[in-house]
């Protein structure tokens, strides 16, 4: 059954810990940049859809961090709607950690494992414990940067001009070579996942001048760093470390008992301890695992995602020019 926003939100909060790529905010983000949210629900299971048009009324579909709920006979709906929807093919991204076998495996004919959307493998800081038992798990190092910001006199607080970010993205993408998405697109995240007090811009200043960053996420016990950005001014001052403890903070009043940091290299932990002082910062995500990993998290592997390919001439030509322009669709 199809359903609108209003009653995919009713469904969800059933379902209080759903990953927020299956949010009816980040459909609503997406469909305003590119893509089409399609919502449905049979019985206990439940799945938010994107669809992105591509040429010659084909499109490619995309279950991120879904299905929602209990059940196993809900995918026989999902594909007739990515039939009916021209689907080139359904890529799916569960919300489970590696070694959980995802039940549409079974569900599901002709499904390869292909490369995943976000990122596989991240670092998760339990946020449970007082906040002196928190920082006591992280690295020396970093609860010195963290005393050394406040020491410093940099100031963390919350930000509504989402200009001041997307500034400092543009300068943080310079100097450390990511992609950056457009200020209305900020602007609109922001408003969606604010308005619902899930969400919150924090800004580290020292005299007034923005210095660092971030946009932090709650939903359900979990907490997520998605977006930061930092200047090339004091930054001896460290303030990237206090406004990531102030997020932190942030999260845990809300509830939080998790802050997943997003995204590091997809390597074993000790290739990662073994190399990240040598790697270079602009090589992949070993400049952020040099930062990240100070704070003290767990690394986690998500399960993968696999493809559903409906047509397979169109499928290799897509895969191709993705690869080519070198990574996947966003």
């Amino acid at each position: 059954m199809f359903v609108d926003n209003v009653e995919w939100d009713k469904f969800l909060s059933q379902y209080p810990n759903t990953h927020f790529l299956q949010s009816g905010e980040w459909g609503e983000l997406k469909s305003r940049f590119g893509w089409r949210a399609v919502r449905l629900i049979h019985e206990k299971q439940g799945a938010q859809l994107l669809f992105k048009s591509l040429p010659f009324g084909f499109t490619i579909a995309y279950l991120p961090k879904g299905p929602v709920g209990e059940g196993t006979g809900f995918y026989s709906e999902i594909e007739q709607v990515c039939k009916e929807r021209r689907a080139i093919f359904l890529k799916v991204e569960p919300d489970l950690d590696e070694g959980i076998e995802p039940g549409f495996i079974k569900s599901l004919d002709c499904l390869q494992e292909s490369k995943p959307i976000q990122p596989r493998r991240t670092l998760v800081v339990s946020l449970q414990g007082t906040e002196d038992e928190i920082l006591g798990r992280m690295k020396q190092k970093t609860r010195y940067n963290i005393r050394l910001a406040q020491k410093k006199d940099v100031v963390v607080k919350p930000c509504s001009d989402v200009r001041v970010f997307h500034e400092m993205a543009h300068i943080t993408a310079k100097r450390d070579v990511f992609g950056v998405h457009t200020l209305a697109y900020y602007q609109s995240f922001y408003d969606l996942f604010h308005t619902k007090g899930e969400c919150e811009l924090l800004t580290a200043y020292y005299n007034g001048q923005p210095l660092a960053s971030l946009f932090v996420i709650a939903k359900g016990e979990r907490a997520y760093y998605l977006y930061g950005a930092s200047s090339d001014l004091e930054r001896n001052r460290m303030p990237a470390y206090l406004i990531q403890w102030e997020a932190m903070k942030w999260a845990k009043e809300k509830g939080c008992r998790s802050y997943d940091l997003w995204g590091i290299p997809d390597m074993e932990e000790e290739e990662l301890e073994g190399e990240f002082q040598t790697r270079h910062s602009h090589d992949g995500l070993w400049g952020v695992y040099r930062f990240k990993r100070g704070f003290g998290g767990e690394i986690q592997r998500s399960a993968g995602a696999w493809d559903r390919v409906y047509n397979k001439p169109l499928y290799k030509l897509y895969s191709l020019y993705m690869n080519r322009r070198g990574g996947q669709t966003d």
